[in-house]
């Protein structure tokens, strides 16, 4: 009995050949012309060869210490999304003792102490449908499947850090989907796929961090706190947004919700169980990770958030999209810059206003006083999702 049947693993039967996947990098993770790290000055240089030198020396001292303690690689699922004809693919695989568990929720500084499995070997199934792998070359873009380059393998592994990031080709009905992620002697873990219908005419790309979620980051040490050491179960939901974002889930139910958040891999579970617990629409989760890469040593919230924007404008050609935000640091702009770089691709532009109090500034009255951003995309300001709806939803109704 191979490793797949006994974790439940089937081949492709009387449904076909086995699912093919191409392991890529990114537009998140590949450096695009004038990024790379061989194009900034020598100083520079310098400080990332000796960043990336103690992350790797931090990954081979936490590795084997963990080894001597009986540790062991699990895999850490997130969730993905596709069309019917391909999905983006994302696990990581990590040490823990025996109780380690995917859904294991904890507080963010022991997040970030996750220690990285690094090449570890993992076996992979859509449906119960085993995935057969191949390593291409690197890629700033979406790197399309091509089958010519195929090559059968019955795992595939994950990177120094412990991602696996991929591509797989498949014909899939839209609708929710189980993708099954096992590794030696760990039991099978699962994560949803929401595959997209390409008619869907339009999706909602939302930021995370104080416009559903309570995170006070313009104030640095509120938001350390709530980051690092708060409870992740208490957690607050800003006013009145998820009734606002499941009215918008009613207009058409077949609408994707892609949350956006600088915050990393490592506090996915959290994140994903405030989305849950707030009753906010599910969707995939987009982060980012804080390991030394080929662009920067960590990408700016900005960078972060255009080159996630990039990606799906790029899945879903024909796709217009909601772009919601606050004023907290940069969502304006930003998404003003969304709107130049891809004319008639965004509906509208919702913009939630932070305090006084939250924005960390006294009496002083920041958000009033900010610039709306210059675009022809009508925007939209609220203090709370009660204020938001009821001047956003409309139109929205009458647009979408």
């Amino acid at each position: 009995m191979s490793d797949r049947e006994r974790h439940g693993i089937r081949d492709g039967g009387d449904r076909g050949r086995p699912i093919q996947v191409t392991s890529v990098s990114t537009a998140f993770d590949a450096a695009v012309p004038g990024e790379g790290i061989e194009s900034r000055p020598a100083p520079i240089r310098l400080a990332r060869r000796l960043m990336t030198g103690l992350f790797e020396l931090w990954v081979r001292l936490s590795t084997n210490l963990t080894d001597r303690i009986g540790w062991f690689p699990r895999v850490q699922p997130y969730v993905g999304y596709g069309t019917q004809t391909y999905s983006r693919l994302i696990c990581r695989t990590v040490l823990s003792d025996l109780q380690g568990r995917s859904d294991q929720v904890v507080r963010g500084i022991r997040g970030l102490l996750t220690v990285p499995a690094p090449r570890t070997k993992v076996a992979l199934a859509i449906d119960q449908v085993y995935l057969s792998t191949v390593q291409v070359g690197d890629s700033a873009s979406y790197d399309a499947v091509d089958p010519g380059r195929n090559q059968s393998s019955e795992f595939a592994f994950s990177d120094r850090s412990g991602y696996l990031d991929m591509v797989a080709e498949h014909h899939l009905s839209p609708g929710i989907h189980q993708v099954s992620y096992a590794v030696q002697g760990r039991p099978t873990v699962t994560a949803p796929l929401y595959i997209i219908p390409a008619e869907t005419r339009f999706g909602i790309i939302s930021d995370v961090d104080d416009t559903i979620m309570v995170s006070q980051v313009p104030t640095m040490w509120k938001a350390a706190w709530n980051f690092l050491l708060s409870n992740p179960h208490y957690r607050s939901s800003v006013a009145g947004m998820s009734v606002f974002y499941n009215r918008i889930h009613d207009l058409d139910p077949m609408a994707p919700f892609f949350y956006l958040s600088a915050s990393p891999w490592n506090v996915e579970a959290a994140i994903r169980g405030f989305i849950r617990d707030h009753g906010f629409p599910p969707g995939p989760l987009l982060l980012r990770d804080l390991d030394p890469r080929p662009k920067t040593f960590v990408p700016s919230i900005v960078q972060h958030k255009m080159e996630f924007i990039h990606q799906l404008m790029a899945d879903f050609p024909h796709m217009r999209f909601v772009l919601m935000g606050d004023d907290g640091q940069s969502d304006p702009a930003t998404f003003a810059e969304v709107v130049r770089h891809y004319p008639n691709r965004v509906l509208a532009i919702g913009i939630r206003q932070l305090s006084p109090r939250e924005a960390g500034l006294g009496i002083i009255n920041r958000t009033a006083s900010r610039p709306a951003p210059d675009t022809d995309v009508p925007v939209f300001y609220g203090t709370t999702g009660a204020n938001l709806m009821r001047t956003m939803l409309p139109y929205l109704a009458a647009t979408h």
